[in-house]
């Protein structure tokens, strides 16, 4: 295994099941950083249609509630789970509440943020929604910015399915 795979990178459920990134292993992976009451919050809508249409070949696709970009996810794990699956009809898997950026941020996006580095080589992640597409390798393939809509990621998803 490759020293740059997030395969070793441990991640806990929203309700608190710890699990082993190694359990992805052939399957492309979408990673994203969420919030309930952001301009973006919509994006659940089309990540969950990305899900619905290629969870069969092989797309996985892991929401990250982050509460640092104007506490725009203020709730508990229950209650964000709560909010996603009734507005949203979240099916795919959601973690626990973390930090993306600053001292405590998650190993996970400390990984992804240095393979895959945002404008100008920049380390932070800029804001909810930010999006990183892993291989069935778990190599990380591709950073997409917040503002970048779920369906401009077809394409990206799709190559990588058939990688």
């Amino acid at each position: 295994m490759s020293s740059s795979s997030i395969h070793p990178f441990e991640i806990e459920s929203i309700t608190g099941k710890s699990t082993k990134l190694e359990s992805y292993k052939g399957k492309v992976i979408l990673i994203v950083n969420t919030a309930s009451k952001c301009g973006l919050t919509p994006q659940f809508e089309g990540l969950e249609k990305l899900y619905n249409q290629y969870k069969d070949q092989g797309l996985e696709i892991l929401g990250f509630p982050c509460n640092q970009f104007g506490r725009q996810d203020p709730g508990s794990n229950d209650e964000i789970q709560e909010f996603c699956l009734i507005n949203y009809g979240v099916s795919f898997p959601m973690h626990a509440k973390i930090d993306v950026n600053g001292n405590n941020t998650h190993p996970l996006f400390q990984h992804l943020k240095s393979e895959a580095p945002g404008v100008m080589g920049s380390q932070k992640i800029k804001w909810n929604f930010t999006k990183f597409l892993v291989g069935k390798d778990g190599e990380v393939l591709e950073r997409f910015a917040p503002a970048t809509k779920p369906e401009k990621l077809a394409k990206a998803i799709e190559k990588a399915l058939t990688d």
